[in-house]
């Protein structure tokens, strides 16, 4: 044990704390320039010590150890280290709190019912960002904390345990880089009358999370040529299938019957989210095959930017996992868009 788990917290005069360790973060604030320890934990107070401490409105501090208790830094990291999984980077204690960082580029996930759990023991706090977004390499995703100074490590124990038993209560899960076949339908792209704008879209979007289109092919309104389109791209090894246009329920968008054709087994054909109303998913083996309505082309973010992350990142979506989006799925159109910084999917 460290000394100060040995004896019983007691606060001294300042006057009488020369020569005695620090066992807590001293914090300065100077409004709009600073805010950071101006004492760290561990410090030895001498008599220069004293009127700066007075000054920063400390009369009291505590220079002796928990009996039965953790001191709020070590509880941090105690419970941080229980609940991160993979993906992550934890701080040095600060101030009694631990933040975690993306080590990578990835998929966050946050088991919510364990979270709300975790939050429920006296004293502790753990504050994350939504769940199932697309986070960037060294992101601030949560931090912990408890809230005394020090705190009954029964609780720590039972924080702990809460961990363990749904872990991991947070973690970041790696993007797949995928392989991916694009089929672009519409008579008036195959046509040469119009150009293609719909696969340049998706390719973006493909590659700002590490997949790739090794191929597009350009298909006419017909479902035949559509399943041919997209037997052919599995043939040549495609991982996932994106195909694009015809996804409206008018006579002609043919898209949701060609995938049909092709094999593909319908996870759904509509999703509540606005927009993406007309969003397909199906899968043709292990194969995961999206048809993309257009409001993908034009809108900032969609239905798309929502479903791709979690399919590149391994997960098998459910009709479920859809109709879970109504809440959060209502795009705000802002007229400058913050995505992923804003409630859509959330």
């Amino acid at each position: 044990m460290k000394y100060y788990e040995k004896e019983t917290l007691k606060a001294v005069a300042v006057q009488d704390a020369v020569g005695k360790v620090l066992l807590h973060d001293i914090t300065e604030i100077v409004p709009d320039l600073f805010k950071g320890p101006s004492f760290r934990k561990g410090h030895i107070i001498t008599q220069a010590d004293v009127e700066k401490l007075l000054d920063l409105g400390k009369r009291h501090i505590y220079v002796s150890g928990l009996d039965g208790e953790v001191h709020e830094n070590d509880a941090a990291l105690r419970i941080a280290r229980a609940a991160m999984g993979r993906g992550l980077s934890i701080s040095d204690p600060k101030e009694g709190k631990v933040g975690f960082a993306a080590t990578a580029l990835g998929l966050l996930k946050i088991n919510v019912a364990a979270l709300e759990r975790l939050n429920s023991v006296q004293d502790v706090i753990f504050a994350t960002l939504h769940t199932n977004q697309v986070v960037q390499k060294d992101q601030e995703l949560a931090g912990t904390r408890v809230i005394p100074l020090s705190i009954d490590e029964n609780k720590v124990i039972e924080a702990e345990k809460i961990c363990k038993q749904y872990f991991p209560i947070i973690e970041v899960k790696p993007l797949a880089k995928l392989d991916v076949g694009l089929v672009v339908t519409g008579s008036e792209v195959f046509s040469g009358r119009i150009r293609d704008g719909f696969g340049p879209v998706v390719a973006k979007k493909f590659e700002a999370l590490g997949s790739h289109i090794t191929r597009k092919v350009i298909v006419s309104d017909e479902i035949a040529m559509t399943v041919s389109a997209i037997q052919e791209l599995m043939a040549e090894g495609a991982q996932m299938i994106a195909v694009t246009g015809g996804m409206s329920v008018d006579p002609d968008d043919l898209t949701p019957a060609a995938i049909r054709a092709a094999g593909g087994e319908i996870v759904s054909y509509g999703a509540p989210v606005l927009p993406g109303a007309m969003f397909m998913l199906a899968y043709i083996g292990d194969i995961p095959v999206v048809g993309l309505p257009g409001c993908v082309m034009y809108h900032r973010a969609s239905i798309f930017d929502l479903i791709l992350p979690r399919l590149l990142a391994g997960e098998s979506i459910q009709r479920s996992d859809i109709v879970k989006m109504g809440h959060g799925g209502f795009c705000s159109s802002c007229k400058v868009c913050r995505f992923p910084s804003c409630s859509f999917g959330k």
